[in-house]
């Protein structure tokens, strides 16, 4: 594993190297549009795992006779709050709740819904059409590498990605920028080589804190008013294809 850092611009560039060349993205009528790599969030960006991590929180809660409170639900920063959000079942159930069968009963009806999950709309061409005009993808995720491997072999797509880039390699989530400094560490490239495509608003800063342009799909429960520092906002990839959206960046 590699050790959890922040390296400052200046050794990142020199322990990567020169910046690799890039490669030119025929774009048809929009004219050439040049990107070496894209990176892609995965939760709630090229899956779903959103939907289902609150649908089993739903599930749960109903369990106990209680609903949840949908609208206090999504938390407005990274990292893991998975533990507060028992507390907080617990608070509402009272003595009586048992966290361990809890936990158990939740994340067995999550593994149920995510049997059926597959890529977001237009995520699957979006990596067909990368892969196919030389173009290196990678995964910068604030969730464990094996989270998001498990998912992807699941659906079989984890050989379209040059590696992952993982929350449990890193010092801090988004929306730090630490991920994507990891992803342009691996990659050999300069920020201005790269576009990151996130779901969500502390992934877009973090992808723009690192210097890359931005593309944002929000999530289906995301706040649409947050995503200003996005270079582009789609309602989905399956809006245009990926050289027409690469080419609306440099338009």
């Amino acid at each position: 594993m590699i050790s959890k850092h922040r390296w400052p611009t200046a050794e990142r560039a020199a322990a990567a190297g020169p910046p690799s060349p890039l490669p030119a993205f025929a774009c048809g009528d929009n004219g050439g549009v040049r990107a070496a790599a894209i990176v892609f969030d995965f939760d709630g960006l090229l899956m779903d795992t959103e939907t289902t991590m609150l649908e089993s929180w739903q599930h749960e809660w109903r369990q106990h006779g209680l609903e949840l409170d949908v609208g206090t639900f999504w938390a407005q920063h990274g990292g893991d709050v998975t533990e507060q959000r028992y507390q907080r079942l617990a608070a509402a159930v009272g003595p009586s709740y048992d966290r361990e069968r809890s936990h158990a009963r939740r994340i067995a009806y999550r593994d149920e819904l995510h049997r059926r999950l597959g890529l977001r709309e237009g995520i699957g061409a979006w990596l067909r059409q990368g892969r196919a005009a030389g173009i290196r993808l990678a995964v910068a995720s604030s969730s464990p590498r094996s989270w998001v491997r498990g998912h992807l072999t699941a659906v079989g797509r984890l050989g379209d990605f040059e590696f992952i880039a993982g929350g449990d390699e890193v010092a801090l989530p988004k929306p730090a920028p630490d991920v994507y400094m990891l992803a342009l560490d691996r990659l050999r490239l300069d920020a201005g080589q790269a576009v990151a495509v996130e779901d969500s608003a502390h992934g877009v800063a973090a992808a723009r804190d690192a210097g890359l342009r931005c593309i944002a799909i929000p999530g289906l429960h995301a706040d649409l008013a947050r995503f200003g520092r996005a270079d582009l906002v789609l309602a989905s990839a399956a809006d245009l294809s990926l050289a027409e959206a690469l080419a609306r960046l440099d338009g």
